[in-house]
């Protein structure tokens, strides 16, 4: 088995053994990275690789952040819930945007909100299972949001991957 199935291996389990909450921090971490290499491409010389990149990069975002907007349960979740769901209608939007005009300040702002988010997450995890918590963290979420298993869809493919 090359190093590249062993990777792949290992995140499979690590999706399939993982919590919720757990997934999220995941889904998070996927988002920052494909946004990386979105700003990455900025430093590309040829137009058709620069212009691929970022859009293929954004749209994974994207996907990501309509995953996590629809694994929200609004019953469970409340004020804020609906405070993210507004936060991730904006992240969206504004990623349209920044791939329609390949704004990389745009891209930036993304990235740096969703770490804020990805870092509240984590450190709201590690206060619930008793681990210290990440010096650079922000200051904790009081619990992390319950989120609903992602529904089936309707035999549509979104193209979302967590193995990038």
């Amino acid at each position: 088995m090359n190093s590249a199935n062993k990777l792949n291996a290992y995140r499979v389990a690590a999706v399939n053994t993982s919590s919720s909450e757990n997934l999220v921090v995941m889904l998070y971490d996927g988002a920052i990275r494909f946004l990386g290499i979105a700003l990455k491409a900025f430093d590309r010389d040829d137009p058709l690789d620069f212009n691929f990149t970022v859009h293929k990069n954004i749209t994974r975002t994207q996907a990501i952040i309509r995953e996590l907007n629809r694994s929200l349960d609004p019953e469970k979740a409340g004020e804020l819930g609906d405070h993210l769901v507004s936060l991730y209608d904006y992240f969206d939007s504004r990623l349209q945007e920044a791939n329609v005009k390949k704004n990389k300040e745009i891209i930036e702002e993304i990235r740096t909100r969703l770490t804020e988010l990805r870092d509240a997450w984590n450190e709201s995890l590690n206060q619930l299972n008793g681990a210290p918590a990440l010096a650079a963290a922000p200051a904790p979420v009081a619990q992390p949001l319950p989120v609903a298993a992602p529904a089936p869809s309707s035999g549509e493919y979104t193209g979302l991957s967590l193995m990038g």
